[in-house]
């Protein structure tokens, strides 16, 4: 009887918007499209160009109008199915064009709201370019702040996963900020804030990871964790009195620590995650571990959403020099988390 039950229940239905069509992000698409995933994978997009790209790429691609009212079925390689958003504007690979902002706005709020609507139950988001579409006129600091705005939740947290290679365990590593000036990161970074992205980082991390009580070090803001005070008193004030507020059962939060020390490979084994402060404090590190690799991960939404570690990489547009194994990751990633 469990075979049975097993065999009917459906695969997870996951969108994939493909980003600035002028970027690599149709070009990853279509090389995903020529693997299999025990999910249904859908483009939100325009057929029409993924049909042109898949021409230029020379790479085999059978393009099908997805049924959302249907039984998901898994992806079969060299098939895509699509949600078709049409796209006025002329592309061409690897020349940005502001003309692409208000398509690129209108396919990831199509997402959000099907997967609102429990339509599909997460997002894979490929690279935009935030200036494209600022330039355009459109208010844009990123995808987790646009998905946080269209969904109304108050906060989210962005949360980079790399694999873990030698043996080692996944990499994981949250921000307290994002896109912010870093002049303006001290003031961003409050107890209210900081509970408030450790108990979205805490449930995530349970709930998602299957860390049953995660062990988590946090990151001080200052060189050194402010050297006592002497270099900077924001550890003193704001992150330790936080962090002594949560409740011990909940999870181990270890800080502030020094972000020089705890991002080395011996410390990193002691926790399942850390939190750092703001965005260049950890990226770098991500990215020189394990760029092409890694994922991002928005918490605190109501869908699972991952996206590539990468941008829009307009220099390899239209070419065979495109790698898809972010895209690849983000896709995997997504599909573990839904399930």
């Amino acid at each position: 009887m469990p075979e049975d039950k097993a065999a009917k229940r459906s695969v997870p239905r996951l969108l994939l918007t493909p980003g600035d069509p002028a970027g690599i992000g149709p070009d990853i698409t279509i090389r995903i499209a020529q693997e299999s995933f025990p999910a249904e994978i859908i483009v939100v997009a325009d057929p029409v160009m993924l049909a042109a790209r898949s021409s230029q790429l020379k790479l085999p691609l059978t393009l099908t109008e997805c049924n959302l009212d249907s039984t998901p079925t898994a992806s079969v390689a060299g098939t895509l199915k699509y949600y078709p958003v049409h796209l006025d504007a002329k592309v061409i690979p690897g020349k940005k064009s502001s003309s692409h902002a208000a398509y690129v706005i209108e396919t990831l709020s199509i997402a959000s709201s099907l997967c609102q609507q429990n339509r599909a139950q997460g997002v894979i988001t490929g690279p935009v370019n935030k200036e494209v579409i600022n330039h355009a006129g459109i208010p844009f600091t990123g995808h987790t702040e646009f998905f946080a705005q269209l969904t109304g939740v108050l906060a989210t947290v962005m949360l980079f996963v790399a694999e873990g290679s030698e043996g080692r365990k996944d990499f994981l590593v949250a921000l307290a900020t994002t896109h912010l000036p870093l002049k303006a990161v001290s003031d961003a970074i409050t107890q209210t804030k900081l509970r408030t992205i450790l108990a979205i980082l805490i449930e995530g991390l349970q709930r998602q990871f299957h860390f049953a009580h995660p062990k988590i070090a946090v990151c001080g803001l200052n060189p050194h964790a402010g050297e006592g005070g002497y270099l900077g008193n924001e550890e003193i004030e704001i992150i330790t009195p936080t962090l002594k507020s949560f409740s011990k059962s909940a999870a181990t939060l270890i800080g502030p620590v020094s972000a020089d020390t705890i991002f080395t490979p011996r410390q990193l084994e002691r926790f399942d995650a850390v939190l750092a402060m703001y965005h260049d404090q950890a990226l770098p590190v991500v990215k020189y571990a394990s760029f092409g690799h890694a994922v991002n991960v928005t918490l605190g939404l109501p869908f699972v959403r991952t996206s590539v570690d990468h941008g829009t990489a307009y220099d390899l547009a239209g070419t065979v020099n495109c790698d898809a194994t972010s895209l690849l990751a983000a896709i995997r990633l997504a599909i573990k988390m839904v399930n």
